[in-house]
């Protein structure tokens, strides 16, 4: 399947949310989720189907100042 992560375009066997999340090694409930521009909560990323050209944005918090 293509989709487009954090502006890259890839290719996944991934049917949800989370199963891409676990091919790409992120882990937590500490992660910000969006699929097309849509936050998509920890709880939900388990039964929230990715399709074809989907855009996932995968975020993770800073420290800094």
């Amino acid at each position: 399947m293509k989709l487009t992560i954090n502006g890259e375009e890839h290719e996944f066997p991934a049917a949800t949310l989370a199963d891409l999340l676990a091919l790409l090694d992120y882990e937590g409930d500490w992660l910000a989720t969006a699929v097309n521009g849509e936050l998509v909560h920890a709880a939900d990323r388990r039964t929230h189907l990715l399709n074809d050209n989907d855009r996932i944005e995968v975020l993770s918090p800073m420290q800094g100042g």
